[in-house]
Protein backbone atom coordinates (compact mmCIF):
# COMPACT_ATOMS: atom_id res chain seq x y z
CA UNK A 1 0.00 0.00 0.00
CA UNK A 2 2.77 2.47 0.93
CA UNK A 3 4.25 2.28 -2.58
CA UNK A 4 1.27 4.31 -3.83
CA UNK A 5 1.50 6.98 -1.12
CA UNK A 6 3.57 10.16 -1.13
CA UNK A 7 3.83 10.09 2.67
CA UNK A 8 2.61 7.71 5.36
CA UNK A 9 2.99 6.79 9.01
CA UNK A 10 3.79 3.24 10.09
CA UNK A 11 2.55 1.90 13.42
CA UNK A 12 4.73 -0.91 14.75
CA UNK A 13 2.22 -3.38 16.22
CA UNK A 14 4.87 -5.49 17.93
CA UNK A 15 6.42 -2.43 19.62
CA UNK A 16 3.04 -1.17 20.81
CA UNK A 17 2.03 -4.52 22.29
CA UNK A 18 5.44 -4.77 23.96
CA UNK A 19 4.85 -1.38 25.64
CA UNK A 20 1.43 -2.44 26.89
CA UNK A 21 2.87 -5.62 28.42
CA UNK A 22 5.57 -3.55 30.07
CA UNK A 23 2.96 -1.18 31.55
CA UNK A 24 0.89 -4.10 32.83
CA UNK A 25 3.98 -5.56 34.48
CA UNK A 26 4.67 -2.43 36.56
CA UNK A 27 1.04 -1.34 37.14
CA UNK A 28 -0.16 -4.72 38.34
CA UNK A 29 -2.79 -3.72 40.88
CA UNK A 30 -4.68 -1.07 38.93
CA UNK A 31 -6.64 -0.76 35.70
CA UNK A 32 -5.04 1.04 32.78
CA UNK A 33 -6.95 3.58 30.73
CA UNK A 34 -5.35 4.13 27.34
CA UNK A 35 -5.38 7.86 26.64
CA UNK A 36 -6.05 8.33 22.93
CA UNK A 37 -6.71 12.07 22.80
CA UNK A 38 -4.92 14.08 20.10
CA UNK A 39 -5.58 11.28 17.58
CA UNK A 40 -3.87 8.81 19.93
CA UNK A 41 -0.91 11.18 20.23
CA UNK A 42 -0.67 11.25 16.43
CA UNK A 43 -0.69 7.45 16.08
CA UNK A 44 -4.31 7.20 14.91
CA UNK A 45 -7.37 6.44 17.05
CA UNK A 46 -8.76 3.90 14.60
CA UNK A 47 -5.43 2.06 14.54
CA UNK A 48 -4.55 2.13 18.26
CA UNK A 49 -7.90 1.33 19.90
CA UNK A 50 -8.36 -2.12 18.25
CA UNK A 51 -4.73 -3.03 19.04
CA UNK A 52 -5.14 -2.01 22.69
CA UNK A 53 -8.47 -3.71 23.33
CA UNK A 54 -7.25 -6.92 21.68
CA UNK A 55 -4.37 -6.80 24.17
CA UNK A 56 -6.81 -6.60 27.09
CA UNK A 57 -7.19 -2.85 27.61
CA UNK A 58 -10.79 -2.14 28.65
CA UNK A 59 -10.64 1.60 29.38
CA UNK A 60 -10.05 4.49 27.00
CA UNK A 61 -9.84 8.22 27.69
CA UNK A 62 -10.41 11.06 25.22
CA UNK A 63 -10.76 14.82 25.49
CA UNK A 64 -13.73 15.64 23.29
CA UNK A 65 -17.03 14.37 21.93
CA UNK A 66 -15.50 14.13 18.46
CA UNK A 67 -12.78 11.79 19.72
CA UNK A 68 -15.36 9.79 21.69
CA UNK A 69 -17.38 9.23 18.50
CA UNK A 70 -14.28 7.89 16.75
CA UNK A 71 -13.43 5.52 19.60
CA UNK A 72 -17.05 4.40 19.86
CA UNK A 73 -17.04 3.44 16.17
CA UNK A 74 -14.20 0.93 16.64
CA UNK A 75 -14.42 -0.21 20.28
CA UNK A 76 -15.91 -3.42 21.62
CA UNK A 77 -19.22 -3.31 23.47
CA UNK A 78 -17.74 -4.03 26.90
CA UNK A 79 -15.04 -1.35 26.68
CA UNK A 80 -15.37 1.71 28.95
CA UNK A 81 -14.96 5.14 27.35
CA UNK A 82 -14.37 8.38 29.27
CA UNK A 83 -14.49 11.99 28.04
CA UNK A 84 -12.11 14.18 30.05
CA UNK A 85 -12.99 17.50 28.45
CA UNK A 86 -15.48 19.24 26.19
CA UNK A 87 -19.03 18.11 25.47
CA UNK A 88 -21.39 20.40 23.50
CA UNK A 89 -24.64 21.27 25.29
CA UNK A 90 -26.79 19.32 22.82
CA UNK A 91 -24.72 16.12 23.03
CA UNK A 92 -25.22 14.97 26.62
CA UNK A 93 -28.16 12.77 25.63
CA UNK A 94 -26.07 10.89 23.03
CA UNK A 95 -23.20 10.45 25.50
CA UNK A 96 -25.46 9.10 28.24
CA UNK A 97 -27.40 6.90 25.81
CA UNK A 98 -24.15 5.21 24.77
CA UNK A 99 -22.90 4.64 28.35
CA UNK A 100 -19.96 7.00 27.93
CA UNK A 101 -18.72 8.50 31.20
CA UNK A 102 -17.47 12.07 31.44
CA UNK A 103 -15.76 14.58 33.73
CA UNK A 104 -17.85 17.09 35.68
CA UNK A 105 -15.84 20.20 36.55
CA UNK A 106 -18.66 22.68 37.25
CA UNK A 107 -22.20 22.37 38.64
CA UNK A 108 -23.71 23.87 35.48
CA UNK A 109 -22.57 20.90 33.39
CA UNK A 110 -23.92 18.53 36.02
CA UNK A 111 -27.32 20.19 35.66
CA UNK A 112 -27.19 19.66 31.89
CA UNK A 113 -26.26 16.02 32.40
CA UNK A 114 -29.16 15.46 34.82
CA UNK A 115 -31.67 17.01 32.40
CA UNK A 116 -30.33 14.81 29.59
CA UNK A 117 -30.46 11.71 31.81
CA UNK A 118 -34.11 12.39 32.61
CA UNK A 119 -34.91 12.65 28.89
CA UNK A 120 -33.24 9.37 27.91
CA UNK A 121 -34.33 7.68 31.16
CA UNK A 122 -30.80 6.49 31.89
CA UNK A 123 -28.20 7.34 34.52
CA UNK A 124 -25.35 9.71 33.63
CA UNK A 125 -21.98 8.15 34.49
CA UNK A 126 -19.91 11.03 35.83
CA UNK A 127 -16.40 11.55 37.15
CA UNK A 128 -16.08 14.39 39.66
CA UNK A 129 -12.95 16.28 38.64
CA UNK A 130 -11.53 17.88 41.77
CA UNK A 131 -9.62 21.16 41.78
CA UNK A 132 -6.54 20.28 43.82
CA UNK A 133 -4.11 22.95 42.63
CA UNK A 134 -3.86 22.62 38.85
CA UNK A 135 -6.06 25.72 38.53
CA UNK A 136 -7.45 24.79 35.15
CA UNK A 137 -10.71 22.81 35.33
CA UNK A 138 -12.15 21.13 38.40
CA UNK A 139 -14.57 21.53 41.29
CA UNK A 140 -13.26 23.70 44.12
CA UNK A 141 -14.67 23.21 47.62
CA UNK A 142 -17.68 25.48 47.11
CA UNK A 143 -18.67 24.00 43.75
CA UNK A 144 -18.04 20.48 45.00
CA UNK A 145 -20.68 21.07 47.72
CA UNK A 146 -23.12 22.28 45.07
CA UNK A 147 -22.38 19.25 42.89
CA UNK A 148 -22.89 16.81 45.77
CA UNK A 149 -26.20 18.47 46.65
CA UNK A 150 -27.38 18.05 43.05
CA UNK A 151 -26.27 14.41 43.01
CA UNK A 152 -28.08 13.61 46.26
CA UNK A 153 -31.25 15.23 44.91
CA UNK A 154 -31.03 13.27 41.66
CA UNK A 155 -29.67 9.86 42.61
CA UNK A 156 -31.98 8.17 40.08
CA UNK A 157 -30.19 9.97 37.26
CA UNK A 158 -26.54 10.11 38.33
CA UNK A 159 -23.91 7.47 39.02
CA UNK A 160 -20.53 8.62 40.34
CA UNK A 161 -18.26 6.56 38.14
CA UNK A 162 -15.14 8.18 39.52
CA UNK A 163 -13.41 10.98 41.43
CA UNK A 164 -10.30 12.33 39.75
CA UNK A 165 -7.81 15.13 39.43
CA UNK A 166 -4.89 16.08 37.20
CA UNK A 167 -1.39 16.94 38.34
CA UNK A 168 0.32 20.18 37.43
CA UNK A 169 3.58 18.76 36.12
CA UNK A 170 4.36 15.43 37.76
CA UNK A 171 7.09 14.91 35.15
CA UNK A 172 9.36 17.52 36.78
CA UNK A 173 11.00 17.52 40.21
CA UNK A 174 10.47 21.30 40.21
CA UNK A 175 6.77 20.63 40.83
CA UNK A 176 7.33 18.10 43.64
CA UNK A 177 5.94 20.26 46.45
CA UNK A 178 2.95 21.29 44.35
CA UNK A 179 2.15 17.66 43.44
CA UNK A 180 2.40 16.57 47.08
CA UNK A 181 -0.01 19.36 48.03
CA UNK A 182 -2.39 18.19 45.30
CA UNK A 183 -2.40 14.66 46.71
CA UNK A 184 -3.32 16.04 50.15
CA UNK A 185 -6.09 18.21 48.65
CA UNK A 186 -7.47 15.27 46.68
CA UNK A 187 -7.72 13.08 49.77
CA UNK A 188 -9.34 15.90 51.73
CA UNK A 189 -11.99 16.50 49.05
CA UNK A 190 -12.55 12.78 48.66
CA UNK A 191 -13.33 12.56 52.36
CA UNK A 192 -15.91 15.33 51.93
CA UNK A 193 -17.58 13.34 49.16
CA UNK A 194 -17.71 10.14 51.20
CA UNK A 195 -19.04 11.93 54.32
CA UNK A 196 -22.01 12.99 52.21
CA UNK A 197 -22.82 9.36 51.45
CA UNK A 198 -21.46 9.49 47.89
CA UNK A 199 -19.04 6.69 47.05
CA UNK A 200 -17.16 7.00 43.71
CA UNK A 201 -16.76 3.69 41.88
CA UNK A 202 -13.16 4.39 40.83
CA UNK A 203 -10.51 6.75 42.13
CA UNK A 204 -7.97 8.03 39.62
CA UNK A 205 -5.31 10.70 39.72
CA UNK A 206 -2.24 9.38 37.91
CA UNK A 207 -1.13 10.24 34.41
CA UNK A 208 1.96 8.55 32.94
CA UNK A 209 4.43 10.73 34.87
CA UNK A 210 2.64 10.49 38.22
CA UNK A 211 2.22 6.71 37.88
CA UNK A 212 6.00 6.38 37.52
CA UNK A 213 7.24 9.00 40.00
CA UNK A 214 4.47 8.90 42.62
CA UNK A 215 3.35 5.24 42.94
CA UNK A 216 0.76 5.98 45.64
CA UNK A 217 -1.24 8.03 43.09
CA UNK A 218 -2.09 4.91 41.04
CA UNK A 219 -5.35 4.25 42.91
CA UNK A 220 -8.00 2.19 41.00
CA UNK A 221 -7.16 3.49 37.53
CA UNK A 222 -4.28 5.23 35.80
CA UNK A 223 -4.61 7.31 32.65
CA UNK A 224 -1.64 6.33 30.52
CA UNK A 225 -0.84 8.42 27.47
CA UNK A 226 2.69 8.95 26.21
CA UNK A 227 4.21 5.80 27.81
CA UNK A 228 2.18 3.39 25.70
CA UNK A 229 3.56 4.98 22.53
CA UNK A 230 7.15 4.43 23.64
CA UNK A 231 8.05 7.84 25.07
CA UNK A 232 8.85 9.00 28.58
CA UNK A 233 7.00 12.09 29.86
CA UNK A 234 10.41 13.62 30.55
CA UNK A 235 14.05 12.68 30.94
CA UNK A 236 13.60 13.01 34.72
CA UNK A 237 10.80 10.43 34.65
CA UNK A 238 12.94 8.02 32.69
CA UNK A 239 15.85 8.36 35.12
CA UNK A 240 13.53 7.91 38.11
CA UNK A 241 12.19 4.67 36.65
CA UNK A 242 15.60 3.29 35.64
CA UNK A 243 16.99 3.89 39.13
CA UNK A 244 13.99 2.49 40.97
CA UNK A 245 13.60 -0.67 38.90
CA UNK A 246 17.36 -1.19 38.28
CA UNK A 247 17.02 -1.06 34.47
CA UNK A 248 20.05 -0.29 32.34
CA UNK A 249 18.25 -0.43 28.98
CA UNK A 250 15.18 1.61 28.03
CA UNK A 251 12.25 -0.86 28.20
CA UNK A 252 10.04 1.23 25.91
CA UNK A 253 9.92 0.87 22.13
CA UNK A 254 8.98 3.62 19.70
CA UNK A 255 5.80 2.79 17.81
CA UNK A 256 5.65 5.45 15.11
CA UNK A 257 7.70 5.95 11.94
CA UNK A 258 7.05 8.65 9.33
CA UNK A 259 8.13 8.03 5.74
CA UNK A 260 7.99 9.35 2.19
CA UNK A 261 9.75 8.77 -1.13
CA UNK A 262 12.11 10.68 -3.38
CA UNK A 263 10.07 12.57 -5.94
CA UNK A 264 12.80 14.05 -8.13
CA UNK A 265 16.60 14.27 -8.43
CA UNK A 266 18.38 17.38 -9.69
CA UNK A 267 21.96 18.64 -10.03
CA UNK A 268 22.53 22.27 -9.06
CA UNK A 269 25.65 24.10 -10.22
CA UNK A 270 27.84 26.23 -7.92
CA UNK A 271 26.69 29.83 -7.54
CA UNK A 272 22.96 29.03 -7.65
CA UNK A 273 20.31 29.48 -4.97
CA UNK A 274 18.16 26.45 -4.16
CA UNK A 275 14.37 26.70 -3.79
CA UNK A 276 12.55 29.88 -2.67
CA UNK A 277 14.49 33.07 -2.04
CA UNK A 278 18.10 33.11 -0.91
CA UNK A 279 17.89 30.77 2.06
CA UNK A 280 20.46 28.34 0.62
CA UNK A 281 23.37 29.20 -1.70
CA UNK A 282 25.17 26.35 -3.45
CA UNK A 283 28.85 27.12 -2.99
CA UNK A 284 29.68 23.85 -4.72
CA UNK A 285 27.99 21.44 -7.10
CA UNK A 286 25.02 19.82 -5.36
CA UNK A 287 22.83 16.82 -5.98
CA UNK A 288 19.45 17.31 -4.40
CA UNK A 289 16.45 15.07 -3.79
CA UNK A 290 12.98 16.61 -3.76
CA UNK A 291 10.68 14.93 -1.22
CA UNK A 292 6.89 15.49 -1.45
CA UNK A 293 6.41 16.49 2.20
CA UNK A 294 6.14 20.02 3.56
CA UNK A 295 4.76 22.13 6.37
CA UNK A 296 1.19 21.29 5.29
CA UNK A 297 2.06 17.71 6.30
CA UNK A 298 3.48 18.67 9.69
CA UNK A 299 7.14 19.02 8.65
CA UNK A 300 7.78 22.29 10.45
CA UNK A 301 9.03 25.27 8.44
CA UNK A 302 11.62 25.92 11.15
CA UNK A 303 13.39 22.81 9.82
CA UNK A 304 14.49 24.85 6.79
CA UNK A 305 18.30 24.52 6.47
CA UNK A 306 18.10 22.64 9.76
CA UNK A 307 16.27 19.31 9.55
CA UNK A 308 17.53 15.81 8.70
CA UNK A 309 16.09 12.83 6.82
CA UNK A 310 17.41 9.34 6.07
CA UNK A 311 17.96 8.07 2.54
CA UNK A 312 19.75 4.77 1.86
CA UNK A 313 20.39 4.63 5.60
CA UNK A 314 22.45 7.83 5.51
CA UNK A 315 21.68 11.23 7.00
CA UNK A 316 20.74 13.87 4.45
CA UNK A 317 20.44 17.53 5.45
CA UNK A 318 17.33 19.53 4.60
CA UNK A 319 18.49 22.56 2.60
CA UNK A 320 16.57 25.64 1.55
CA UNK A 321 13.12 26.61 2.78
CA UNK A 322 10.64 23.87 3.61
CA UNK A 323 7.75 24.43 1.17
CA UNK A 324 4.06 23.79 1.74
CA UNK A 325 4.25 20.37 0.04
CA UNK A 326 7.96 19.75 -0.60
CA UNK A 327 11.33 19.72 1.08
CA UNK A 328 14.79 19.40 -0.44
CA UNK A 329 17.47 17.06 0.87
CA UNK A 330 21.18 17.28 0.06
CA UNK A 331 22.17 13.85 -1.32
CA UNK A 332 25.50 14.91 -2.85
CA UNK A 333 27.27 12.39 -0.62
CA UNK A 334 24.82 9.51 -1.21
CA UNK A 335 25.29 7.31 -4.26
CA UNK A 336 22.60 6.06 -6.63
CA UNK A 337 19.64 7.95 -5.16
CA UNK A 338 16.69 7.76 -7.54
CA UNK A 339 12.99 8.66 -7.60
CA UNK A 340 10.94 6.22 -5.56
CA UNK A 341 13.61 5.59 -2.93
CA UNK A 342 12.31 5.53 0.64
CA UNK A 343 12.85 8.62 2.80
CA UNK A 344 12.57 8.36 6.58
CA UNK A 345 11.49 11.53 8.37
CA UNK A 346 11.07 9.88 11.78
CA UNK A 347 12.26 6.35 12.47
CA UNK A 348 15.01 3.90 11.58
CA UNK A 349 16.67 3.04 8.28
CA UNK A 350 19.56 0.57 8.25
CA UNK A 351 21.93 1.65 11.06
CA UNK A 352 20.70 5.22 11.49
CA UNK A 353 17.69 6.61 13.29
CA UNK A 354 15.90 9.95 13.51
CA UNK A 355 14.08 10.04 16.82
CA UNK A 356 11.12 12.20 17.66
CA UNK A 357 13.27 13.73 20.40
CA UNK A 358 16.04 14.72 17.98
CA UNK A 359 13.45 15.85 15.43
CA UNK A 360 11.87 18.10 18.06
CA UNK A 361 15.21 19.61 19.08
CA UNK A 362 15.32 21.41 15.74
CA UNK A 363 11.78 22.81 16.12
CA UNK A 364 11.64 23.53 19.87
CA UNK A 365 8.50 21.35 20.01
CA UNK A 366 8.05 18.86 22.83
CA UNK A 367 7.30 15.23 21.89
CA UNK A 368 3.61 15.67 22.71
CA UNK A 369 3.23 18.67 20.39
CA UNK A 370 5.15 17.22 17.47
CA UNK A 371 3.26 13.91 17.53
CA UNK A 372 -0.23 15.40 17.86
CA UNK A 373 0.45 17.88 15.06
CA UNK A 374 0.99 15.10 12.53
CA UNK A 375 -2.07 15.60 10.29
CA UNK A 376 -4.85 13.04 10.52
CA UNK A 377 -4.94 13.03 6.72
CA UNK A 378 -1.62 11.14 6.57
CA UNK A 379 -2.45 7.43 6.24
CA UNK A 380 -1.54 5.27 9.25
CA UNK A 381 -0.47 1.74 8.35
CA UNK A 382 -0.19 -1.09 10.89
CA UNK A 383 3.15 -2.83 10.47
CA UNK A 384 2.99 -6.41 11.72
Amino acid sequence: MSTNLRTWIEIDKKAYLHNLEFLKSIFKDTDISSVVKGNAYGHGIEQIVPLAQNAGINYFSVFSLEEACRVHSVKNKDVHLMIMGYIPNDSYEWVIEHDISFFIYEPGDLNKAILAAKKVKKKANIHLELETGMNRTGLDDENLKKAIKLIKENRRYVHIKGACTHFAGAESIANHVRVKRQIINYNRQLNQIKKQGCEPEKLHMACSAAAISYPRTRKDLIRTGILQYGFWPSFETRIAFMQKYKHTIDPLRRVLSWKSRVMHIKTVEPGEFISYGTAFFASEKKKIAVVPVGYADGFNRSLSNNGRVLIHGKIASVIGLVNMNMLIADVTHINNVKPGDEVVLIGKQKNNIIRVSSFSEFTQQVNYELLTRLPGSIPRIIKN
